[in-house]
């Protein structure tokens, strides 16, 4: 927690634009979470950033999908599409969390599809908080079983599916979080010349992609004993 609100007490501050690409939270289990002073901090925190004139944009993950606009409020963000393509640093990007390119995992994208569904997330959400907090510590331990014993390729995005989405969308530049692989992938999709950035997790240390005029680059979050990433 500390990491993430030293990232937004300066380098956040800094740029043109926040994105934040889902997973924010290990679980969230409705807005009501605000009661809660871990939710409270990275709401204030993010707050901050927006109050110091840089929007905030939110992108839900696989763990926080029901992030809704109470949080949003809170956070003085704005709540968009699953993948939405924005002008970065001149450049139309692709942005989205990313799970939705890891179809080789099938049971995943049953819930995936289930969870999403308005009626499943309108019924979950009028259960008692104390309930969803259980279910949502079971699913949590159900999901890290289940990762466990899944390969490497199914936990990884398909060729075909990146490819899918960068013609969709039109565009040359993709990122996404999700697998937690951080890299800076360069491809080529119908003769174009594209590249797809993986954001880290904050599990190990906090890391965040700075983008401008020049291109990306992955960075460490600015606090005692940290590096830059090259």
């Amino acid at each position: 927690m500390a990491a993430f609100e030293a990232f937004c007490a300066a380098p956040a501050r800094a740029g043109a634009a926040l994105y934040v690409l889902g997973d924010l939270f290990d679980q969230w289990i409705g807005d009501d979470q605000l009661r809660e002073p871990l939710a409270q901090r990275v709401a204030s925190a993010l707050s901050g950033v927006a109050g110091a004139g840089v929007p905030v944009g939110f992108v839900v993950g696989n763990r926080d999908f029901l992030l809704g606009r109470r949080f949003a409020d809170a956070a003085g963000a704005m709540l968009l599409p699953e993948q939405i393509v924005v002008d970065v640093a001149g450049t139309p990007t692709l942005l989205m969390h990313g799970d939705e390119l890891c179809t080789s995992d099938i049971a995943y994208q049953r819930f995936r599809a289930i969870s999403h569904d308005p009626r499943w997330q309108r019924g979950f959400l009028a259960l008692p908080y104390a309930l969803r907090r259980g279910i949502g510590d079971w699913l949590r331990r159900k999901s890290r079983a289940a990762t466990a014993v899944k390969s490497e390729t199914i936990l990884d995005v398909e060729q075909h599916a990146v490819e899918a989405a960068f013609r969709a969308a039109n565009v040359s530049r993709m990122i996404h979080g999700h697998t937690h692989r951080p890299a800076h992938h360069q491809l080529v999709v119908d003769g174009r010349a594209c590249e797809r950035w993986v954001l880290a997790d904050w599990y190990g240390r906090g890391s965040y992609l700075e983008v401008d005029a020049n291109g990306g680059r992955r960075r460490d979050v600015e606090t005692a004993g940290s590096t830059t990433l090259p």
